[in-house]
């Protein structure tokens, strides 16, 4: 006789609490962060700020919203053959926190040591908790997608308390505090997962166990190997700047992480199709792991430019008073958790209510793009108004995002489901790394594409990514049924 599901939270499993809690306090600081990073970093010394240049701002911020999300990869790694999701979540979490007060120190060194220690914090948790979620329910557990939309809403509770906690302090009272509320955020989602992990059960507990010795002795090299390389990077940066061999700057640095990323996408790849082996089934699901790796690459670029462009659009030709009193730029960073919160409920029932019926995922990813685009044909009507000089209607904004946010529900919730369905279970963690990579490279090239505001008028900036994200969003809508063929019946 099978066990009744668990449907103790909402209808599903009781752990979907402990991850929606603990990911609402990780977003929390997360969002706080990056309302306040492009502005503090652009800001003049005189007002508190670091007085960096438009451009240099952007490829800064585009560097580390990418490596954010490139860390993924070792962090799933890590969890799948030697911690565990749970304790990796756990670790991942307690260096977020240690980051963000690092932050909060009044000086430029700490300032981006803490940026660094951040990012391999949050490589360490994003694809972990995620891999968790999906392991609360079984393959054929029909609640899975609507799951992921509960766990989004956690998500986006955070991101909408963020902006309106950590934004008006950061820019109002003091950058510094900005910064440590969002480390006290992480603090409370570090005891927030300690005081319900008893409710995860086996979900992300053990590593996969080794089939040999030969393998653990292989798992525990290639641990130590991968630890020399992080604490070597630095150095050998250190070592070939102050020592003359060539000079480091914001945009070699820039650079050299888009071959960085470039390599990784390849040599990902090319295991994953010419080295690892496979079950025929497999292969197919691999096959649709590449072209939704690609489409959310697209998506995010677009997506993310939400902390770069939009947010200096905000400020600088945005009219942000409302019945005569003047609002910070970082509160429209709250309307697209708003409309998450708004929506997710509306989404997570119409996929259950449509059952076998709903679109499959690569039709979703498709509507995705497609509303992305459409986010940016606004805001490039909005930019011609403004004319370079003039201020626009925040209608334009709040339109924008709430056509971003459509694209989100259609893509990223239904990413992270697809992700934990198709992953063989022995490399799940590093599967969801390969879903945060595809992250990694958009907030990459979104960063790039934004750095080009100094360069063209933004209408033409906002022309050129409405113009990928929507024949990318067509062409996909071409292929979904065949690429929806592949992955049998996880579609």
């Amino acid at each position: 006789m099978s066990q009744a599901p668990d449907r103790g939270f909402f209808g599903h499993p009781r752990g979907l609490s402990t991850l929606f809690f603990t990911e609402l306090w990780e977003r929390f600081g997360y969002y706080g962060m990056r309302a306040l990073l492009i502005l503090f970093m652009t800001a003049s010394v005189e007002a508190g700020g670091l007085g960096i240049e438009d451009s240099q701002a952007y490829g800064i911020y585009g560097l580390y919203i990418a490596t954010v999300y490139l860390l993924s990869l070792p962090g799933g790694w890590l969890a799948d053959r030697v911690l565990g999701q749970q304790r990796t979540v756990l670790y991942g979490g307690m260096l977020i926190a240690a980051g963000y007060l690092m932050l909060a120190a009044p000086h430029r060194g700490v300032f981006f040591s803490g940026l660094a220690v951040v990012a391999i914090g949050t490589g360490l948790l994003k694809p972990n908790i995620s891999t968790i979620v999906g392991q609360l329910y079984a393959p054929e557990d029909r609640r899975r997608d609507s799951g992921f939309s509960i766990f989004y809403m956690g998500i986006n509770l955070g991101a909408l308390l963020a902006p309106l906690v950590c934004g008006p302090i950061g820019t109002g009272v003091s950058w510094q505090l900005g910064f440590g509320l969002a480390g006290v955020g992480m603090i409370a989602g570090v005891f927030t997962f300690m005081a319900g992990r008893k409710h995860l059960g086996g979900a992300g507990l053990h590593p996969a166990p080794a089939a040999s010795a030969e393998e653990a002795a292989q798992v525990r090299s290639q641990l130590w190997k991968g630890i020399a390389a992080l604490a070597g990077v630095p150095l050998a940066l250190a070592a070939v700047h102050f020592g003359g061999v060539y000079e480091l700057t914001v945009e070699t640095l820039v650079d050299g992480a888009g071959f960085v990323l470039l390599l990784a996408v390849i040599v990902l790849f090319a295991w994953m199709f010419l080295v690892a082996e496979w079950t025929a089934e497999e292969r197919k699901r691999l096959a649709v792991i590449a072209v939704l790796f690609f489409a959310s690459s697209l998506f995010w670029s677009a997506f993310e430019q939400a902390g770069s462009s939009l947010n200096i659009f905000a400020a600088r030709f945005t009219d942000n008073r409302l019945f005569g009193i003047d609002l910070s730029a970082t509160v429209y960073q709250s309307l697209n958790p708003i409309y998450i919160i708004l929506l997710a409920p509306v989404f997570a029932w119409l996929w259950i209510r449509l059952g076998h019926r709903q679109p499959a995922s690569p039709a979703k990813f498709a509507l995705g793009l497609v509303f992305v685009g459409l986010g940016f044909v606004l805001m490039m009507i909005a930019a011609m108004k403004a004319g370079g000089a003039g201020k626009v209607s925040p209608l334009w904004l709040t339109s924008c995002y709430l056509c971003h946010t459509i694209g989100e529900l259609c893509l990223s919730p239904v990413g992270l489901s697809a992700m934990s369905r198709l992953a063989p279970a022995r490399v799940a963690g590093l599967m969801m790394g390969v879903w945060f990579l595809s992250i990694s490279t958009g907030n990459y090239l979104g960063g790039r594409l934004a750095a080009f505001y100094g360069e063209m008028p933004i209408e033409n900036l906002f022309q050129t990514t409405a113009t990928f994200a929507i024949v990318a969003g067509l062409v996909l809508a071409v292929v979904a049924k065949p690429v929806a063929r592949l992955m049998g019946d996880l579609r």
